[in-house]
């Protein structure tokens, strides 16, 4: 039987990975010559375009190893990894202190295919808010803003429903049945969101104290600590153990807004902060909240498509989150910022 192109990079990537520095004619000759030479060479290309390989040498004398993003970018099943319990995976535990200045900070985190597409959804949304007037633009975004504050609150286990999110936040009409604090939740989604309308250019440059404004307005009349935690927190499903030294803390979220502010790719930055937030920590509660509205801000101030994550199902959101906690691997995460754009283009403005 044929194998699939994905076979066929699987096969090399493990062949690359247990016999490093092999060229690509001894790749080949490693796996037996079961496909083709040529395609062999195409497959190392599309490896090295996707920096789960790199190249060492020039010419004949070119050879390939496991890149240093190849943790953080190959290709993970979720429903694979999860077959295992919390106590049966393998998982880093501890927060890692390389993952930002030693490999994020050098690390495209889209093929250039990848780029292509959502800068072609970019140019779409472009042309589509070009024609449209301040008025418009505000009534779409409040579409959007509901959709965000619900989807992004019921992540966080909130159990007002859409349409009972749209009567609050236009309405101010509560839902039977409901806590207090569910609604206050939502009021400071619409209240961040309306507040990042407002400022444009409030991520630029990104601080720590930006951040920790759009915090305070997320986790508002909640109980919830301000400011960089000095204390242990937990997360609940995995055994990873984010830090618990406040000024480690603030070193941490002082090189995420370095690396985030050094990036020219819009998307990168946007993406960087949806998973760096939350794998830092950095608050008591609120920190996923605070991921999303961030990177929104960042994608706005950029005159970017703000994203709903509307469609997202929220244990996959949950799933993919735990696997960079875990694994440091962001293809998962990658994944629905993707799907979620194209999905934001296509539904608003």
């Amino acid at each position: 039987m044929a194998k699939s192109k994905k076979d066929i990079g699987k096969l090399i990537l493990e062949y690359i990975r247990q016999q490093p520095r092999s060229s690509s004619r001894m790749i080949y000759d490693g796996l037996g010559h079961e496909v083709g030479y040529a395609t062999v060479k195409r497959e190392i290309q599309a490896l090295l375009a996707a920096n789960l390989i790199s190249a060492v040498g020039q010419g004949k004398a070119t050879r390939y190893e496991i890149s240093k993003a190849y943790q953080l970018l190959y290709p993970l099943d979720l429903d694979t990894y999860f077959e295992k319990e919390i106590d049966e995976r393998e998982i880093h535990e501890q927060f890692n202190h390389s993952l930002i200045r030693d490999i994020l900070a050098f690390t495209s985190l889209f093929t250039q295919t990848e780029y292509e597409y959502l800068a072609t959804l970019q140019q779409t949304f472009s042309k589509n808010i070009s024609a449209l007037s301040e008025t418009e633009f505000k009534k779409e975004f409040e579409r959007l803003a509901i959709d965000l504050s619900w989807k992004s609150s019921q992540i966080e286990g909130n159990t007002y429903s859409l349409l009972e999110t749209e009567k609050l936040l236009k309405d101010k009409e509560t839902a039977a049945g409901k806590t207090k604090e569910e609604a206050i939740m939502l009021l400071n989604h619409k209240e961040a969101l309306d507040f990042i309308l407002e400022h444009t250019g409030y991520t630029q440059p990104l601080t720590t104290a930006g951040i920790e404004d759009i915090h305070s307005l997320l986790i508002k009349d909640l109980g919830v600590t301000r400011n960089i935690r000095n204390r242990r927190v937990g997360i609940t499903g995995t055994n990873y153990r984010p830090l618990d030294n406040e000024f480690q803390i603030k070193e941490a979220i002082h090189d995420m807004c370095d690396i985030v502010n050094d990036r020219e790719n819009v998307f990168e930055k946007a993406l960087l902060v949806l998973v760096l937030i939350s794998y830092i920590q950095p608050f008591a509660d609120g920190n996923k909240r605070t991921a999303r509205i961030i990177s929104n801000a960042i994608l706005m101030d950029h005159r970017y498509c703000p994203i709903s994550f509307r469609t997202v199902d929220s244990i996959d959101y949950k799933k993919a989150m735990l696997v960079f906690y875990e694994q440091n691997n962001i293809s998962a995460f990658k994944k629905i910022f993707v799907e979620q754009f194209a999905f934001a283009v296509g539904t608003y403005f």
